[in-house]
């Protein structure tokens, strides 16, 4: 395997990691990777956001079957986080999947999604659009400093 490839999967890994309750630092890997000047940018967005998205779609699965796992001791958003997301997601619908970005409550409202049958292709829409946003602005404001 070209170490190229396997520097975009480990990104793409990395990125998926991050979209979990796991800490993962994505958007550091993603920036100095563009810094390195080795690899196209668009090919390292791309990476990041199929990665990203695809440990949210995770997410949204976890939450479809929340009613037989949350009690679980690994469950992996706690049932304060899940009250917060139910109350974010209430009052701002399915928009509210464009500030999956943010840290810790994000995670939660990925999987909050999955717990009010948030149709998958409405999600992944919604998704892809907030994850690919915030790496967008990231790469943008990298790419002003070098």
């Amino acid at each position: 395997m070209p170490p190229d490839i396997l520097v975009y999967l480990g990104l793409c890994g990395i990125a998926f990691v991050a979209a979990t309750i796991f800490p993962a630092q994505s958007e550091a890997v993603l920036v100095g990777l563009i810094l390195s000047g080795h690899y196209p940018v668009w090919a390292l967005l791309l990476a990041a956001g199929i990665g990203n998205v695809s440990g949210s779609v995770v997410n949204w699965g976890l939450g479809r079957g929340i009613d037989r796992f949350r009690h679980k001791r690994w469950f992996p958003v706690s049932e304060d986080k899940l009250v917060k997301a139910e109350a974010w997601y209430n009052r701002y619908g399915k928009w509210s999947l464009l500030a999956a970005w943010l840290p810790v409550i994000g995670d939660a409202l990925t999987i909050m999604a999955g717990v009010l049958r948030v149709p998958l292709v409405t999600f992944v829409i919604l998704i892809t659009i907030s994850k690919m946003s915030r790496y967008l602005v990231l790469t943008l404001i990298t790419l002003e400093f070098l």
